[in-house]
């Protein structure tokens, strides 16, 4: 949240932020509110990530929606803005960013290689993670949004449906924890990953359950 604020973007201040917040028992409600001399946030319910997306998206009144995951922090002060200059220059669908981590040599080289997956997937089909993805507003609503009956990957499987001259990667990046490979051990993320890339048109491998959110909440 603290990041949101640093930015430069010049509407920054009064662009609605929707916090969707899944029962969280941490204070998270309070600690968001605690930023509205800064930014204009709300907190509505949330869910599965899917879920709390759409219902955030569905409030939008914006052109474009950005969507974040809760632990990320942006690293580039100019992202926001960078991000909305694209997608009007070139009428982009999506647009997402690099991810970098706070971790250990191996969780930088994991995160290192899906970034490299997702520069190779412009050639091919569109990879964004939900970590930060801008979508156009309307296309975003054309597309139904994001699967809420998938248990796993509802954002790449949502991003796959992007023409490839829509969608680009801004540099800039963002930061996220090693929290996932500390739950699941790097293997398991590993092998969970490479198997999504397997199982890149089979959209039966996304609605069955993976004990993927299970083990990051547990």
């Amino acid at each position: 949240m603290f990041s949101l604020t640093m930015q430069d973007y010049s509407k920054m201040r009064i662009t609605p932020v929707l916090v969707a917040d899944a029962g969280s028992t941490d204070g998270t409600a309070e600690i968001v509110r605690r930023f509205n001399d800064r930014l204009s946030v709300d907190v509505i319910p949330g869910g599965m990530p899917a879920v709390g997306r759409n219902r955030g998206a569905a409030l939008a009144n914006t052109p474009y929606v950005l969507f974040l995951d809760a632990d990320i922090e942006l690293a580039d002060t100019r992202l926001i803005r960078r991000c909305v200059e694209k997608m009007r220059e070139r009428r982009l669908h999506l647009a997402t960013t690099s991810v970098l981590c706070h971790g250990g040599l191996t969780d930088r080289l994991l995160y290192w290689g899906s970034d490299f997956f997702q520069y190779l997937s412009r050639l091919y089909r569109p990879f964004a993670t939900g970590m930060f993805m801008m979508f156009d507003r309307e296309r975003f609503r054309e597309l139904g949004g994001f699967h809420e009956e998938a248990q796993f990957g509802e954002d790449y499987l949502l991003s796959q449906k992007i023409a490839r001259s829509k969608f680009a990667i801004v540099r800039g990046g963002v930061f996220t924890t090693n929290r996932r490979f500390q739950k699941m051990g790097h293997w398991r993320v590993f092998s969970l990953f490479f198997r999504t890339a397997l199982n890149s048109r089979n959209e039966g491998f996304y609605l069955r359950d993976h004990k993927y959110w299970g083990a990051y909440k547990g």
